[in-house]
């Protein structure tokens, strides 16, 4: 295969022409990316060190976040630098890593979240046997299932992807590379291996799906008999911001892919991408955050401490000074 199959860069596809809206673009960017950062970094730390929050629920939610500060790590940071600078390339191995990453974190969230709804389903549905089908043991081996295996299924799909002959150049129709957009440039009938497996990832979403819904619905017939309105309030609580995360993704991403090629343009295609690859990630940590009173507790025991911290240290520096 020649040299020309396989191009040194992509390019990507610019969010503006002009230079007054690239920086508009990159400000935008820059704040969404910071409030990724201090929502779930915050998140982080809150589960880590309150020993109240060191329960399954909430060691999912950690790693939630640590899958959303990797989604939006992958894509954002790349976006900013081009617009900064001016320049759509990305380097042949970036994209290929962009890809894998990308995939490797949006999968495993998706794999999390339908954990997190079997999790809220054992604690409603069957609170006397929660401690013992959810113990730390599970948790951990059920984490580690969702990492490991989507981290082998990310580097089967990049591999199959970047072994494809492209012979359609080298431009892609997105701000990221992605792999639909990448078999778009590949040669005739090369890349049906690559949509097959993408047609069984469907499959195989679609029934993860299917398991979301019949949980849900158990979950919410349980919660409807509970007697007593606090009881509800509380069982809601832990439910309704789970239920708004998986709603965001899932709408997203699937309006992203299975939208019609009438619908099909270049501004609606980096308005979608933003919704479902950049959005999450910034406003999870705001959904779990406004109905949880422990996770707020939390939270706002950690900005104090820091706070407190910050105050100190400037007594000291200028009693020293």
């Amino acid at each position: 295969m020649s040299n020309s199959s396989y191009p040194n860069e992509f390019l990507l596809l610019p969010f503006a022409d002009t230079r007054e809206l690239q920086l508009l673009h990159f400000g935008l960017f820059l704040g969404i990316y910071l409030a990724a950062l201090l929502g779930n970094g915050l998140i982080l730390t809150a589960v880590a060190c309150d020993h109240r929050l060191h329960t399954p629920m909430y060691f999912f939610l950690l790693n939630l976040a640590l899958l959303d500060l990797g989604t939006i790590t992958t894509t954002v940071p790349k976006a900013m630098a081009n617009s900064l600078w001016d320049t759509r390339a990305i380097s042949y191995a970036g994209c290929a890593a962009q890809v894998f990453f990308f995939f490797f974190f949006l999968t495993a969230e998706f794999s999390l979240l339908v954990i997190m709804a079997y999790d809220r389903y054992i604690a409603i549905c069957k609170p006397l046997h929660y401690g013992t089908i959810m113990d730390s043991k599970t948790c951990v081996n059920m984490a580690a299932a969702a990492w490991g295996s989507t981290f082998l299924y990310a580097v089967l799909h990049t591999g199959n992807t970047f072994s494809l002959p492209l012979c359609q150049g080298n431009a892609l129709d997105q701000f990221f590379c992605e792999i639909p957009q990448i078999l778009k440039l590949s040669c005739s009938d090369a890349y049906l291996q690559e949509t097959g497996l993408l047609i069984i990832s469907v499959a195989v979403a679609s029934g993860c799906f299917a398991f979301l819904v019949v949980s849900y619905l158990q979950t919410f017939r349980a919660v409807l008999r509970i007697p007593s309105q606090q009881g509800r309030h509380k069982a809601f609580s832990t439910c309704l911001p789970h239920l708004a995360v998986v709603s965001l993704f899932i709408s997203t991403g699937t309006f992203s892919y299975l939208k019609p090629p009438s619908m099909s343009s270049s501004s609606l295609n980096l308005l979608v991408a933003v919704l479902y690859s950049v959005v999450p990630p910034a406003v999870n940590p705001l959904i779990y955050s406004m109905r949880n009173q422990e996770l707020k507790d939390a939270v706002r025991k950690v900005m104090s401490g820091c706070f407190s911290e910050t105050i100190n240290g400037l007594f000291s520096s200028a009693y020293h000074s």
